[in-house]
Parts: C-alpha cells; structure tokens; sequence
C-alpha cells in the first residue's frame, strides 16, 4: 500500500534531499532508533516520514559532522538544551586535549625531545595519606587534577602545608590507577593511609606546564634505558610548585622513577 504525498507524508528520497541526508543514512538513523519514520508501508517496506521530522534530521546531522556519538545524540534528542550542555563540555575539553597535544608537538619539532639532566638517588620510605580513582589514558590530567583538589583541600582542612605527589602506572591501559599522596604521619579525613617504598630512583626535573611532563617522563624512561636500568615502580611526579600562583612555563615538577637494584 503506497501513502499518497499529499496526506503529508514524503518517501525516504524526497526527505533525505529535504534534510541533506543520504538514505543510506536515513536507514541507518531508522535501524538505530534515532529517527524513526512515520509510516512504513507494511508491503512493501517503504520508509515515509513527516516535513516536521526534518528539525531532528537536521541536529542528527549537524551533531554528526562534530563526531558526536550516537548515544549522546540520543540524549539531544531526547531532552534538547539540556543535554547539549554535555555534548559542548564534552567537546570543548576534546579541544582543550587537541590544544595541548597541538603544542608539545610544536615544541618538540621546535626544540627536539626534552633532555633534563638525570640522576641517580636513593630515596627513604615515606609514610603518606593519599587519594585514588581511575582515569581514562586520555583523561588522566582531568582526574590528577581532581584528586590533587580533594587532597589539598583535606590537607588544609587538618592544617597541613605539603607538596602533592602524583602516582602513575608505567603501562596504560583501558582504565589508568591514579594516586595523588602527601607525606605525613597524620591522620586526615578523607584520605588513606599508605607507604611509598623506598629504593634506587632515576630523578629528573619538568619546568613547565603539566600537559607536557609525559615529554619529561619519555626522556627520563629513555635515559634509563640506554644504561641498563629496569623500571621497577610507578612514575612520580612531586608537584613543587603552586599553580595558583606560578605561571604554567615555569611551574616545577620533580620526576622520579624507581629503578631495579641487582642481587
């Protein structure tokens, strides 16, 4: 049975060129649940839908050529403004992410791979509090981020002034373990008790902005390397200076990995 257009319906070739939409697409769109035609002729399969239908057509469009994944388009159309919001933080903190990665690679076709002066030490065990979650690989600055907030505003809370020390696993994965710790023999709510383990460590030092102390880390990791040396432990990263109060080229950070001693 075959709708007639003047009942206000358009087939499928008609709409997709209404909506600059491919059928492809628009079957596609149908199959997900996204836009649903609104009549199906039951024999022959054929795919009407309403002129009103095209506003969803147009936002599913208009959100795909921005990469936004389906199911946040779901969301859109579902709850409008609302969810937007989401989708532009999201994308406005995958720009910020394409910024950064933009800029350590200007700086190293500028400059060349870091090369920081590298040292051996020995470091003492170390009683500390600290703060865990999970990240993302590329969300890892996001959450370090969070987890040095909550750590700090505990810290003062119970009156201490200490430098945080950020805890990373040298092998990422689908989900990254994040450990931001202070030390102190105090007890301070919401935090853990723990012990950072002492031992031989590789020790370098970053100057500048946070997003770029993975080009430190790769030169520290390098250097390693080259002399036979086997990482034993997590990255860590002291965080010496105050972003509060420190302009991002000249914020410090120690860097020190823990290297295996032979028998």
């Amino acid at each position: 049975m075959l709708i007639p257009v003047n009942e206000g319906y358009l087939p499928i070739g008609r709409f997709a060129r209404l909506c600059r939409l491919s059928v492809k697409q628009l079957r596609n769109y149908d199959d997900l649940g996204l836009l649903v035609p609104a009549h199906v002729d039951p024999d022959t399969g054929y795919r009407y839908y309403r002129p009103g239908q095209s506003r969803d057509a147009l936002v599913i469009g208009l959100l795909r050529s921005l990469d936004v994944p389906l199911p946040a388009i779901a969301r859109v159309l579902a709850d409008g403004t609302g969810a937007l919001g989401g989708v532009r933080d999201a994308m406005e903190a995958d720009l910020a992410r394409r910024r950064r990665n933009l800029a350590a690679l200007e700086r190293i076709l500028a400059d060349g791979l870091p090369r920081p002066e590298v040292s051996l030490v020995r470091e003492p065990a170390r009683r500390v509090v600290a703060v865990r979650d999970v990240a993302p690989p590329d969300g890892i600055g996001v959450v370090t981020s969070a987890c040095v907030a909550r750590l700090m505003s505990a810290l003062a809370a119970a009156g201490l002034v200490v430098a945080p020390i950020g805890l990373f696993p040298l092998d990422l994965g689908r989900q990254v373990p994040v450990t931001v710790a202070a030390e102190t023999d105090a007890a301070v709510p919401g935090t853990a008790p723990d012990l950072l383990r002492g031992g031989l460590f590789a020790s370098a030092t970053h100057v500048g902005p946070y997003d770029q102390i993975s080009l430190t880390a790769h030169a520290l990791l390098a250097w390693a390397g080259d002399r036979g040396h086997t990482p034993a432990g997590p990255l860590r990263e002291v965080y010496v200076s105050d972003p509060a109060n420190t302009p991002p080229e000249r914020l410090v950070t120690h860097l020190m990995i823990e290297i295996e001693e032979s028998e």
